[in-house]
């Protein structure tokens, strides 16, 4: 594979005819329905050489809502399928998802389907108080494991991922000792286990994500451990990259020193944000994909930007309305970047959120850069 930024001038006809590609083939590895380009975008450009990567392991959440036809082309690039999520509540039972067909719909296209358990509330926000009712009360722990092993009787799961998020503090060794027994029970079972955590920058990190976390402890439980090395910009932040490199590279610096690589998968993500200007205070930003994000830049006709430093893409536009707005989002480019992190530290593999949202030239990328490891 090769990647080629687009320069002034450039058009769709011509770089097909420059590389000696079928306009449907370059149009298809790039996600462009409409063929237009524009100086800044980063281009796929296919060959007929497959990449000869290390064996690696390729995860992906999904969300309830991820369409079939999305999914399908998703699946036989992944190790494993995470169907989000289960849900805990404080009175021990275990509320599933939406959608509970997404452990087959993996399993018909090669990916393993791991229970995904949060502490997500039916509002949509993580919840301390649930996970502390699940981690330190007996009688909200035991029904909890009980109802969770009844659902893996059920077959065709390959194990669990455990996905809590702003554990109190206070909480930090019962998180431990939980994840410890819950592991002991499922590896009885021949199951495997998963942890996601929050990134740290530095030892001993505070704060509401990452404080309740001994990843060493995790590291020694769990089999993998995914980490949710993204988000910095997000829907609440103000107006940045979704994954700044040199954040990305600390967090799994630190990680990587806690736990054995070989366990460790690294978050990435195929979306951005795009936030009204001037930025306040308070303003919030609008989720989008990165395939619709180069189609928006393509349509505004926008020059599309690269910082460096972040290693990531955006732009700015303003629409027929007069509002102006910039995106960040992540393309070919800085989906590269951020794979060759994993690369330099030798992680056992990468954990894409999400699958339901399709940016074809990351699986191309992940599918050269890695042979994926299988576990059905």
């Amino acid at each position: 594979m090769e990647l080629y930024t687009v320069r002034a001038g450039d058009t769709f006809p011509a770089l097909a005819r420059r590389f000696g590609i079928g306009p449907e083939e370059l149009a298809r590895a790039n996600q462009l329905p409409g063929r237009r380009v524009v100086p800044g975008m980063s281009l796929l450009i296919p060959s007929n050489s497959c990449g000869e990567g290390r064996d690696a392991l390729v995860f992906a959440y999904a969300c309830p809502d991820a369409a079939d036809e999305v999914l399908r082309e998703t699946l036989p690039s992944l190790s494993a399928l995470l169907p989000f999520s289960f849900r805990l509540t404080e009175t021990g039972e275990l509320l599933p998802p939406e959608r509970t067909a997404l452990r087959e719909t993996a399993l018909e296209g090669g990916a393993a389907p791991f229970l995904t358990v949060s502490n997500l509330t039916a509002s949509g926000g993580f919840s301390g108080r649930v996970a502390h009712a699940v981690l330190t009360d007996p009688a909200v722990q035991e029904p909890t494991l009980n109802r969770l092993l009844a659902v893996l009787e059920s077959g065709g799961w390959a194990g669990v991922c455990f996905h809590l998020q702003y554990v109190f503090p206070f909480d930090r060794e019962a998180y431990s000792r939980f994840l410890r027994r819950a592991s002991a029970l499922l590896h009885e079972r021949g199951l495997l286990v998963c942890s996601a955590l929050a990134p740290q920058e530095s030892a001993g990190q505070e704060g509401l994500l990452c404080g309740a976390q001994d990843m060493a402890a995790h590291g020694e439980a769990a089999d993998f451990v995914i980490l949710l090395s993204f988000e910095w910009g997000h829907v609440y932040s103000a107006p940045q990259a979704v994954s700044p490199l040199p954040r990305v590279r600390r967090a799994v610096a630190q990680a990587a020193s806690l736990i054995p690589p070989g366990k460790l998968l690294m978050g990435f993500t195929n979306h951005g944000y795009r936030w009204r200007l001037p930025w306040r205070q308070g303003d919030t930003g609008e989720l989008i994909g990165s395939a619709a994000a180069q189609e928006l830049a393509a349509a505004m006709g926008a020059q599309l930007r690269y910082d460096e430093h972040a290693a990531a893409p955006f732009f700015t536009y303003t629409d027929t309305a007069g509002q102006r707005s910039v995106v960040w989002y992540e393309d070919a480019r800085s989906t590269l970047a951020r794979l060759r992190v994993a690369e330099e530290y030798a992680l056992g593999g990468v954990c894409l959120w999400t699958a339901d949202r399709l940016f074809r030239p990351a699986l191309l990328l992940m599918q050269d850069c890695f042979q994926v490891t299988k576990f059905v």
